[in-house]
C-alpha cells in the first residue's frame, strides 16, 4: 500500500499546485481529502481502493461547504466608490472663470480643480459635476 500512499500524496500536490493558481479555496478541499485518503491508504486494511476513493470523495465533499464560508469571510468586499466617484452629481462653485476653450477653476469641498465646460461660466456661480476627465471636472452650470 506504500505505493497508493504515494499515489494519494502527488494527487494531495497536483491539487496543491492548482489551488495556489486559483482564488477560489475549493481545490484545497481535493488537498484534505487526497491526504485523508493517503493516511488510509498506509494504515487501512491492503486492497481498500474502493475505501480511499470514499473517503477522499467524503472528506472534500463534508469540507466543501465550511471552504465556501471560509472564503466569504476572508475575502475583501467591494470596494467602495472614491473620492473622485463621490463628486459625480455634486455642486461646486465656479473660482475662476470657466471657458470652453481655456477651463478654469472650481471649488468642491474646500479643493481646487480644473474645470471644463460647453459654456462660459461666470466666477461665483454654482455648478453640478457631471463627470471626471482625469484631473479635470466637466461641469456644467446649475439651472435656477
Amino acid at each position: 500500500m506504500e505505493t497508493m500512499f504515494w499515489i494519494w500524496m502527488a494527487a494531495a500536490a497536483v491539487f496543491l499546485i492548482i489551488e495556489m493558481s486559483s482564488p477560489t479555496l475549493i481545490f484545497l478541499c481535493f488537498v484534505v481529502g487526497s491526504v485523508a485518503a493517503g493516511i488510509y491508504a498506509q494504515v487501512g486494511p491492503e486492497e481498500s481502493y474502493y475505501w480511499q476513493i470514499g473517503i477522499f470523495a467524503i472528506v472534500s465533499l463534508v469540507l466543501l461547504p465550511f471552504t465556501r464560508k471560509f472564503a466569504k469571510k476572508i475575502s475583501k468586499p467591494a470596494p467602495e466608490l472614491s473620492n473622485v466617484d463621490r463628486m459625480i452629481g455634486q455642486t461646486a462653485l465656479v473660482t475662476e472663470k470657466i471657458d470652453p476653450d481655456l477651463g478654469g477653476r472650481v471649488q468642491f469641498e474646500g479643493e481646487s480643480w480644473v474645470a471644463k465646460a460647453d459654456e462660459v461660466i461666470e466666477e461665483d456661480t454654482k455648478v453640478r459635476i457631471v463627470k471626471i476627465s482625469g484631473t479635470r471636472v466637466i461641469v456644467e452650470k446649475l439651472t435656477s
